[in-house]
């Protein structure tokens, strides 16, 4: 067996000498497989065979037991005992049975094997039937009883006894173990052959394989993966790789310490630019609180030039005493956690929100703080708006849930009179649209929110709908003393929309006029509609709405800044709503207000109308 070869200063290759020994096991452990692989099939042949010999027997005795019944009640009824004993005993000797005999119900023998078992010299005219079982004849050794009944027309029954021995392994698996044998014996001698071959011709890459072991384990000097050349071509081919591998590394690592001052610039370069592309602000402050980096959005949210800020101390620029002293006890040391604080500033109309993380960045042991500053605004605009839905929407539905259950609690009553049941069901049956219209309003800001508003266009007639909205809205205006009038045209044309988008519109325009106009006003819908759109202008003479308010009151949460409308509830979301839909369609809505006199909402939609372009 060779040896890897190995210089005089490299440690020896152990793990070379165990290339053999792995060949060796691998080829035991073949031959053993093998050998258990031929004893397995060896013997589940003899038992397959042997249980075949069992299933063949079996019916051999089923067929004579049927057979010698069927011949012995044919004897015995013709009184022919001379031919049924001769006929028991040819059974019993053709067939090997240990017994075979006829057994009368009193126990004498009428006829066996041999005529020294027979106890009955002459057979009865008649005998009895058997009444129960026989006690069982005396059995040899290993072998098994079969009984059969004999019925004999007009002269009584009797038992056929057959005893059989119970066969163990016979010659012919004996014969087949033993072939198994010596072909496995063969095989064996011939696996020993090729594996003296093909070990031979494998110890090369026996060893390559261990070498490649080593060096996925970390092994780096090429003196100790190498094998000896003697091995074969195999071996002489895996050194040559190894001495051109260590030619590469070696041209490679003169070619990356030549490039690596370009790619320390590049790198310095791309970080740089993608530290400026950030929105959030970026500072890095040294333990003398220097600025020894800020990208442009830090420059930006500090109120300096960058290259102003630059080398200079972080106090002259950060105004903010809180966030200085976390900057501060981060960039000498004694503070090794981050911290972050939300600052508010306002210039003129606007607040901005800004939030100063500020984290340890260790260096070469020294201390250095990292300034993040972020705006979030935005967010918490969101969380106000948020906070201030849930509390409108909280209030909104307090009130009808309040009412509705008053007045079921007043229908239910038994002593009530049928006009205060009509009263009670009638504000049930308003109560409950009104949730279901800030339902249907929820719900339409998270169809909004989540892009999936989409329009299910149909033919509308406006005759219908403008009739159900008189029907709608008569009663509320009656109970605040409002007077509602609708000037339609003769005749209204059936438009292609969707019908629940276009009648949420014109149902947040009506209720916003309700709502805002104090009893003893007016409300007017003129409805204007021609070959190529539909105008609907709802006027009331109502609080109105200031000119700095008349944009806002179309976005989502808002309601004007006025006192009056203080008890006065609503969600903020009827318009935003009414005019994304008819927005959606391709319409507008537009607003006319005046303060303290009143206000006119105009909707046009198209008469075809089309889903906007997303």
């Amino acid at each position: 067996m060779g040896q890897p070869s190995r210089k005089s200063n490299a440690r020896p290759l152990r793990f070379l000498v165990r290339g053999e020994s792995a060949t060796a096991t691998a080829g035991l452990l073949l031959a053993v497989l093998f050998l258990c692989t031929l004893v397995a099939c060896a013997w589940w042949a003899a038992r397959t065979h042997q249980r075949a010999q069992e299933a063949t027997r079996a019916t051999e005795i089923e067929s004579v037991g049927a057979l010698l019944t069927a011949m012995s009640e044919s004897l015995l009824a013709t009184g022919e005992t001379g031919t049924l004993r001769r006929l028991v005993a040819d059974a019993a000797l053709r067939h090997k049975f240990a017994r075979c005999r006829l057994v009368l119900p009193d126990g004498s023998v009428a006829a066996a094997e041999s005529a020294s078992q027979i106890t009955l010299a002459s057979l009865p005219e008649q005998w009895s039937d058997m009444t129960g079982p026989l006690p069982p004849p005396v059995m040899p050794p290993d072998c098994t009883l079969h009984s059969f009944p004999v019925s004999v027309p007009g002269r009584g029954t009797a038992r056929l006894d057959l005893i059989v021995p119970t066969r163990s392994l016979g010659w012919s698996s004996l014969d087949t173990l033993a072939g198994v044998g010596i072909i496995g014996a063969v095989a064996l001698l011939a696996l020993l052959l090729v594996y003296r071959y093909l070990r031979h011709r494998i110890r090369a890459l026996t060893f390559i394989g261990e070498a490649l072991l080593a060096l996925d384990a970390g092994e780096k000097d090429v003196a100790a993966l190498t094998v000896q050349e003697a091995l074969g071509p195999e071996a002489a081919a895996w050194n040559e790789l190894l001495a051109e591998r260590a030619g590469f590394q070696q041209v490679l690592v003169t070619k990356r310490l030549l490039e690596l001052p370009a790619a320390r610039d590049e790198r310095s370069r791309d970080l740089t630019s993608m530290c400026d592309a950030m929105p959030q602000g970026l500072v890095l402050v040294d333990g003398n609180l220097h600025i020894t980096y800020a990208n442009g959005a830090a420059a930006l949210y500090l109120g300096s030039a960058r290259d102003g800020i630059l080398g200079g101390d972080i106090a002259a620029c950060l105004k903010h005493a809180e966030v200085l002293d976390s900057v501060k006890s981060v960039a000498s040391g004694t503070l090794r956690r981050s911290s972050s604080a939300e600052i508010s500033q306002t210039q003129g109309d606007t607040t901005t929100v800004l939030r100063f993380t500020v984290r340890p960045v260790r260096h070469d042991d020294e201390s250095a703080a990292m300034l993040v500053i972020e705006d979030v605004t935005q967010q918490r605009l969101a969380d106000d708006s948020r906070n201030t839905f849930v509390a409108k929407v909280t209030h909104e539905l307090r009130t009808p849930l309040t009412n509705i259950l008053l007045y079921a609690e007043t229908a239910m009553d038994d002593s009530a009179q049928a006009p205060t049941r009509t009263q009670a069901l009638n504000v049930i049956n308003q109560e409950a649209k009104r949730l279901d219209r800030i339902v249907n309003d929820m719900l339409s800001v998270s169809e909004l929110e989540a892009g999936a508003h989409d329009l299910r266009l149909d033919d509308l007639s406006l005759a219908t709908l403008f009739e159900e909205l008189q029907l709608d809205y008569e009663a509320a205006a009656q109970e605040k003393n409002l007077k509602l009038s609708f000037d339609l045209p003769p005749k209204l044309p059936t438009i292609t929309a969707d019908r629940d988008k276009v009648t949420l519109a014109i149902h947040n325009l009506l209720g916003n006029a309700l709502k805002y106009t104090p009893a003893g006003g007016t409300i007017t819908v003129a409805v204007v509609a021609d070959d190529r759109q539909l105008e609907v202008r709802v006027t009331d003479s109502g609080i109105g709405i200031a000119p700095n308010d008349a944009e806002k009151v179309f976005e989502k949460f808002y309601r004007a800044q006025d006192e009056r409308l203080a008890d006065i509830t609503g969600s903020g979301l009827g318009l935003a709503l009414a005019r994304e839909v008819i927005r959606l369609h391709g319409g507008d809505i537009a607003l006319e207000s005046e303060l303290d006199r009143g206000s006119t909402f105009t909707l046009t939609v198209p008469v075809m109308a089309r889903a906007r372009a997303a």
